[in-house]
């Protein structure tokens, strides 16, 4: 009996604990609420509906503090929403917020605090009921500077942000009138306004009470709209341009054949596209894809799967959707030869070597097909750690130079700017380095590539490997066994031997033909030089000359 006894009174001291706990003052748990309201000596618990914490200096109220989570929850970048400790005073103005959980991959390894705390810091002072857009002032609006490298990320703080502190402050009795005149009277010199000296709505006094807020009279709100729809609009012309370049991709690639027999219109077409690939797909609109993305759908999936994720991004969600495409038809190659901003930066910086000609230097095949074992021990070791925490998955993956060379544009601390330029200048000796050996995300995408339905659109000849090896030596990538079957898991689709495939001056098989048709065509015109010594007709009936025998007994 005495031990179920102190059972008992051991689980009602749990429950006590756990009440104490969640009664606790949010500054107790969140202590940046003490910097949005520095005058205040008392703050209160989150409470009520959507919860909020009152704050007070003495029996005063001055505004209130709560967490973003508690009222809205919009998918980030990551999948999961971004939660945030904000305040705001009876004027209805923000007086600060602070992120306090995200798993944004671009906030925890690129960004820095004082680039986020100045970001956070334009919030202070702005009206709950403000229009608040990010980037490009617009009519209606309050705008705000977007972080470089996060675009997304911060459209989606600021739609989180804006519309919980509006409910917040509508379910405390604010309303915009009411802030305008508090705000006013606030002003120096201003006179009190009726609206400002009114009885106000959230009465809370004394230690422990609870503040009592009627429904506000308001109008109906419209129904918000989508984030990624307000996305999608403001982006039309990078869509408009992105869909664009991507069908000029496609006509490529079904006309393959075509540019092969034209080798100086396709390597024109092939270095413009490189360029449009970097500095718009890549350095303006930052669209690089990685490794992150694929293990964000992966968890998407196995979790809580919603298209306004991945739809809130236009430009990825578009280019992820052309590279499914791509990896059924023709595998991995498209993407990492045509459409990988950091792999068409290696692939022009070697361009650029080989014309000044700078010396390439290749290792050994035993050591090339080791290494190329390594990008995929890289993949199974990120998704291993994914598994645990995405955040510790993200710092990880900074095994990718992309963040760095891309998405942030070499703006970033020293020893990721050091690790981004070594590799390319590694790629001055040895083309796309980073891609045969390193890189996840094309380990990645060579998986699913396997399964891809067509195979013959890199043309090969019975020839090819047994004995020609023309392909297999120009091949850069070294997609091309000696055995002469192409890898389409190694294979960059840069279509140089495609080019070859259609070369008669360097293609063996097509070379030993055309000997054959010039040894013919000289033995041919052997034969008309012959004509007038043996006759027309003979020759081209396949007669030969009557044979006269000597007279009898000569």
């Amino acid at each position: 009996m005495s031990a179920v006894r102190a059972a008992i009174v051991l689980l009602l001291a749990l429950l006590l604990a756990v009440g104490a706990a969640r009664a606790a003052d949010i500054a107790t748990d969140y202590p940046q609420v003490r910097g949005f309201f520095p005058e205040a000596d008392r703050f209160g618990a989150l409470e009520g509906t959507p919860p909020a914490a009152p704050v007070y200096r003495g029996d005063r109220l001055l505004g209130y503090a709560f967490l973003t989570a508690d009222v809205v929850r919009i998918p980030a970048y990551s999948g999961r929403p971004i939660n945030t400790v904000v305040g705001f005073d009876l004027a209805g103005r923000i007086t600060g917020l602070a992120i306090v959980h995200h798993e944004e991959p671009i906030l925890a390894a690129g960004i820095s605090e004082e680039r986020l705390h100045a970001f956070t810091n334009q919030y202070r002072g702005k009206s709950v009921f403000d229009r608040v857009t990010i980037g490009a002032p617009r009519e209606g609006y309050v705008a705000v500077d977007t972080l470089s490298g996060a675009t997304i990320t911060v459209m989606v703080q600021n739609a989180t942000v804006m519309q919980a502190v509006r409910r917040v402050a509508e379910s405390r009795g604010l309303t915009p009138a009411l802030a305008a005149a508090r705000s006013a009277e606030s002003l120096p010199g201003a006179a009190a306004s009726p609206a400002a000296t009114a009885p106000v709505q959230p009465v809370a006094v004394g230690p422990g009470t609870r503040a009592q807020t009627p429904e506000p009279a308001r109008a109906e709100a419209a129904p918000e709209e989508a984030l990624w729809v307000n996305v999608w609009r403001t982006r039309k012309a990078e869509i408009a341009l992105l869909v664009v370049g991507l069908a000029a991709l496609a006509s490529i690639l079904v006309f393959q054949d075509w540019l092969a027999r034209h080798p100086t219109l396709l390597w024109y077409v092939r270095r413009g596209f490189l360029l449009y690939t970097l500095f718009f797909i890549g350095w303006y609109a930052l669209a690089q894809l990685s490794i992150v993305h694929v293990f964000a759908f992966v968890h998407a999936v196995t979790r809580e799967f919603h298209w306004e994720t991945f739809l809130i991004d236009p430009m990825l969600f578009i280019l992820w959707g052309f590279v499914a495409l791509t990896l059924l038809l023709w595998g991995r190659g498209v993407y990492c030869g045509w459409l990988c901003p950091f792999g068409a930066l290696q692939e022009l910086v070697n361009q650029a070597a080989r014309r000044f000609n700078v010396r390439q230097l290749e290792f050994s095949d035993v050591v090339h097909e080791r290494l190329s074992a390594v990008k995929y021990l890289i993949l199974i070791l990120l998704f291993g750690v994914s598994l645990q925490s995405t955040i510790q998955m993200v710092h990880y993956a900074e095994v990718e130079p992309f963040k760095t060379a891309v998405t942030l544009r070499f703006q970033r601390e020293w020893p990721f700017v050091l690790y981004a330029a070594g590799l390319i200048v590694v790629s001055l000796f040895n083309r796309k380095f980073f891609c045969k050996y390193l890189c996840p995300l094309g380990a990645a995408l060579a998986i699913p590539g396997r399964f891809r339905v067509f195979d013959w659109w890199l043309r090969r000849r019975r020839e090819c490997g047994r004995p020609c090896q023309t392909c297999a030596k120009e091949c850069e990538v070294r997609a091309i066994r000696p055995t002469g079957e192409i890898n389409a898991n190694e294979c960059h689709y840069c279509l140089d031997c495609q080019v070859t495939y259609y070369n008669e001056a360097k293609c063996m098989p097509l070379l030993e033909r055309r000997t054959r048709h010039l040894r013919a065509a000289r033995a041919r015109e052997v034969v008309r030089s012959m004509e007038p010594h043996t006759g027309v007709q003979g020759i081209e009936a396949g007669e030969r000359p009557e044979r006269r025998l000597p007279p009898d007994g000569a």
